[in-house]
């Protein structure tokens, strides 16, 4: 007998589906208790395919798709492959009407394996090697961005036809981020600063040569920026800087990408207020928000960028350029749920409840490399009697290999039963490694009922294969 048999007042406190705002649209549970993804028991897929394992939906993924291309008509939608780079994830974005951007011979590899079209892949990276910069040109890419004066040389001295480029520029907004994803500052490793004699100079070396085609500028802001201002802001300073460049050398510019950086929420459990304030002509404004259940409205992005199109483009008399948008987390970040089995529940006196999962930051680093806040639930049964606060450890030999902290999880907690957190479809696989020699997880997509492997498990035969000898 069921749980709900046993005990059927049960069912009426019990919830239909998890409807917050990490999950995937398609999570219930079922009449035992249990999470379903994709119409998909994720206790079904711990016990077929092992834990720990990724879960991706692929509808979820591909309505994301839909809501960006519904939300910006007239604008290019570049899926930002860094995110998660698989070739199904690079098939179904491509079916939905994107493009995707690589930042890597292997990215672009990945993307050439799925039949995406070359013109609509764009190469992206500030340390592009000369290697992957021959690889791009003869595989034909649509456009490469251009991050150093020594690669427009490169570039030159590669491109046997005519290679469309834009030039990535920092346009000099602080996004109040963490450190490590602020890239719209202008002392940082990527792009020219606006405005600069750097810049100038990049933009004179590309228009002189003749295999080289200057179609546009690129920005990026950094990432989880929930505030649309601020991306306003970016184009009225792109705007001014493409007026500039028709001004000095009579060329119209066509192209403006804005780059990705769109918010999700990834935990929905309260944290300190911060604040992401907006950069420019409101910087006395600014919008709070409660840890990681900010999300990028992109209904209001879409308002905020046509509003500042018309503005800048009527101050500058500028005809009005085609706009690209590249999300990658808001893709795919929240059709990513990971599996955990409990090793161990360790209660110590006066301190804390850690729980132990048969993973860590070998699949997450996120939460070591960016204080990332998740949410984690019980998925093999729905949890019905008293809570208990813990920690859940990961199995690596690293004090600091931790998931989450003061998490709410049932009280009788036993090993054997499966965790799951949501919200890890973007930079888990991408980010993920082999420390203490552990395999990386597969990656199994979930549909209509039905699961199928996209990546598989990586094995202790697959890690000792590149050992060549003593």
């Amino acid at each position: 007998m069921t749980l709900l048999e046993i005990f059927p007042s049960l069912r009426s406190e019990m919830p239909s589906r998890l409807d917050s705002a990490v999950w995937p649209r398609d999570t219930r549970y079922d009449g035992e208790g249990r999470i379903m993804v994709g119409g998909v028991a994720l206790a079904d897929i711990a016990d077929e395919y092992g834990t720990a394992t990724y879960v991706l939906d692929e509808q979820e993924v591909r309505s994301r798709c839909r809501a960006y291309r519904r939300a910006f008509p007239e604008a290019e939608i570049i899926y930002a492959g860094k995110a998660l780079m698989i070739r199904a994830v690079a098939e179904w974005v491509t079916q939905e009407g994107l493009s995707v951007d690589v930042c890597s011979a292997g990215e672009l590899a990945i993307a050439l394996s799925a039949g995406v079209d070359p013109e609509r892949i764009i190469l992206h990276g500030n340390g592009k090697s000369s290697d992957e910069l021959r690889t791009a040109v003869r595989c034909g890419v649509g456009r490469i961005v251009v991050d150093s004066l020594t690669e427009i040389t490169l570039l030159s001295a590669l491109a046997t036809t005519r290679q469309r480029v834009l030039v990535r520029l920092s346009p000099g907004i602080d996004v109040h981020g963490h450190p490590a994803v602020r890239t719209g500052v202008t002392d940082q490793k990527f792009g020219f600063p606006l405005g600069s004699e750097l810049a100038d100079e990049a933009v004179e070396r590309i228009l002189r040569r003749s295999n080289l085609e200057l179609v546009g500028f690129h920005c990026h802001l950094g990432s989880q920026i929930y505030n649309p201002d601020f991306y306003g802001e970016a184009i009225r300073r792109m705007i001014g800087e493409m007026a500039r460049v028709r001004q000095i050398h009579g060329r119209i510019l066509t192209e403006l990408d804005l780059g990705g950086g769109h918010a999700v929420a990834t935990s929905t459990r309260p944290d300190e207020v911060r604040r992401q304030p907006c950069a420019g002509p409101s910087a006395g404004e600014a919008a709070a928000y409660r840890g990681g259940d900010a999300e990028m409205n992109v209904q209001e992005l879409a308002e905020v960028l046509d509003d500042a199109l018309d503005a800048g483009c009527a101050r500058h008399h500028f005809p009005r350029p085609r706009v690209a948008l590249e999300p990658g987390r808001a893709i795919v970040a929240r059709a990513g749920v990971t599996l955990y089995r409990v090793l161990s529940v360790k209660h110590i006196e006066g301190g804390h409840t850690y729980v132990t999962v048969d993973g860590g930051m070998s699949d997450n680093p996120r939460v070591a490399l960016y204080g990332a806040r998740y949410d984690v639930v019980l998925a093999n049964r729905h949890p019905c009697g008293p809570q208990m606060t813990a920690t859940v450890a990961g199995r690596h030999c690293e004090a600091g290999d931790v998931l989450a902290v003061d998490v709410q999880l049932p009280a009788d907690l036993r090993p054997g039963e499966i965790l799951a957190v949501p919200c890890t479809g973007a930079y888990h696989h991408s980010l993920a490694n082999t420390y203490n020699s552990v395999g990386r997880p597969p990656i199994v997509a979930v549909r209509d009922g039905r699961a199928r492997t996209l990546v598989r498990r990586e094995t202790v035969e697959d890690l000792m294969s590149r050992e060549v000898g003593i």
